[in-house]
């Protein structure tokens, strides 16, 4: 009882003061109308769901909140994993299974922009989107320099039809190495009877990359799709520092800086927090939703 009592009610004590408490208290001041800094909280009930309802910014940052889980978990799997494919096996040859020469520093590379804190990325960022003395811009008015054409100033975050865009580009950018790195470390465990069995029978790489080793990492891209589409669901880091104000028209406003601005710009903490509870439940959706479907084709294999 005492090993018990220990070794499992003190983890969950933990759970419950520093993950359930807060969550609870949350859903509370969401029915009320708390400015975060009285001390009377008048309880309106729910209210503040029914503002949001009627809220169109909230309405625009949970479009752009789904654009974005739609794209960074796909883009970035998809490359993580394409990449991880051609440092494991993708050198394949006669003589056996190999990775592509100098692999080995292709994922110390690879894993430096996720090294990198999130602010100094976006900050970097900022600089390579700048409309007249960005890298970006640069580079696309070579030719223009050249045949002596008008030169191009897109301003890539202050254009609605490409700032999304280019937010997500930085995302994909920082964690495309880590996964990748992840999925080496997948592959590498299978063991390479597995990859030389499949080149003998003559499977080819992509043929080896999706029907055969695919489904024996299937674990380890669930687990990424459930922590990028975390991830896509927050995404404040990257908004707040290259949008402050989310974009044009709200073209890059995400929730958590809408919740931010209601918070602690209008000093209305009980309609941030029914925000806050809001994208919390859809969290545990989308979360519940890729393992169930990771389940389910496990266990049609």
């Amino acid at each position: 009882m005492l090993f018990f009592l220990v070794f499992l009610g003190i983890p969950v004590t933990v759970y419950l003061m520093f993950v359930v408490s807060p969550f609870v208290q949350s859903f509370y001041y969401s029915l009320t109308s708390w400015s975060g800094l009285s001390q009377n909280i008048e309880f309106i009930g729910l209210n503040n769901y029914l503002t949001l309802y009627r809220d169109g910014v909230f309405w625009a940052s949970l479009r752009n909140n789904l654009v974005l889980l739609l794209v960074l978990p796909v883009v970035t799997i998809s490359l993580a994993y394409a990449l991880a494919v051609m440092l494991t096996f993708g050198g394949q040859s006669r003589g056996g299974v190999r990775g592509v020469r100098g692999a080995g520093f292709y994922r110390v590379v690879s894993f430096f922009p996720y090294a990198v804190p999130a602010v100094i990325t976006a900050i970097l960022f900022n600089f390579i989107y700048h409309p007249s003395g960005g890298l970006l811009n640069g580079v696309l008015n070579i030719p223009a320099r050249v045949f002596g054409l008008e030169p191009i100033r897109i301003a890539w975050l202050g254009d609605q039809r490409f700032a999304l865009g280019a937010v997500s580009f930085a995302i994909v950018w920082t964690f495309v190495g880590f996964y990748m790195v992840l999925f080496v470390a997948a592959i590498k465990g299978i063991g390479q009877e597995v990859l030389e069995a499949a080149r003998i029978d003559g499977a080819g790489r992509v043929r080896t990359a999706v029907q055969i080793v695919l489904p024996m990492v299937r674990d380890n891209v669930s687990t990424a799709l459930v922590y990028m589409g975390i991830f896509a669901l927050d995404a404040f880091t990257f908004v707040s520092v290259m949008t402050p104000n989310g974009g044009t028209s709200n073209s890059t406003k995400v929730v958590s800086l809408h919740l931010y601005q209601t918070a602690f710009s209008e000093g209305k903490f009980g309609l941030a927090s029914a925000m806050g509870v809001v994208m919390a439940v859809v969290t545990m959706l989308v979360a519940l939703v890729v393992i169930t479907l990771g389940r389910s084709k496990e266990s049609k294999r």
